[in-house]
């Protein structure tokens, strides 16, 4: 079982960064890939980037390639998303989550611990 809470979510104007935690616990951390997605008001939920329980591989959404960048400390089981260049359509609750595997999938539902997510505002 993990059980995954996220924080480092804000408000910012367009531009600016934020670093979004997600803690995890359990003893077996590592064997989990993890995973960030977000929902915006009235949207569905939508991938945006996931990492390999190593940490060795990433993935990103076309969305968010080249400013957002996962990372993750298996030591303090945590996961990492900061968030560069923000943009107002960045705007939603950003949640963590992890697969039951080491490896990185961009389908919802292989991922079966969601954290309560952390809300990402961004102005114009």
């Amino acid at each position: 079982q993990v059980q995954l809470v996220e924080s480092g979510g804000g408000f910012v104007q367009a531009g600016g960064s934020l670093r979004l935690s997600c803690a995890a616990s359990g003893r077996t951390f590592s064997n989990y890939a993890m995973g960030w997605f977000r929902q915006a008001p009235g949207k569905e939920r939508e991938f945006v980037s996931g990492i390999s329980g190593s940490g060795g591989s990433t993935y990103y959404a076309d969305s968010v390639k080249g400013r957002f960048t996962i990372s993750r400390d298996n030591a303090k089981n945590t996961v990492y998303l900061q968030v560069n260049s923000l943009k107002p359509e960045d705007t939603a609750v950003y949640f963590c989550a992890a697969k039951a595997g080491r490896y990185i999938s961009t389908e919802q539902n292989l991922y079966n611990y969601w954290g309560q997510g952390t809300q990402v505002t961004v102005s114009s």
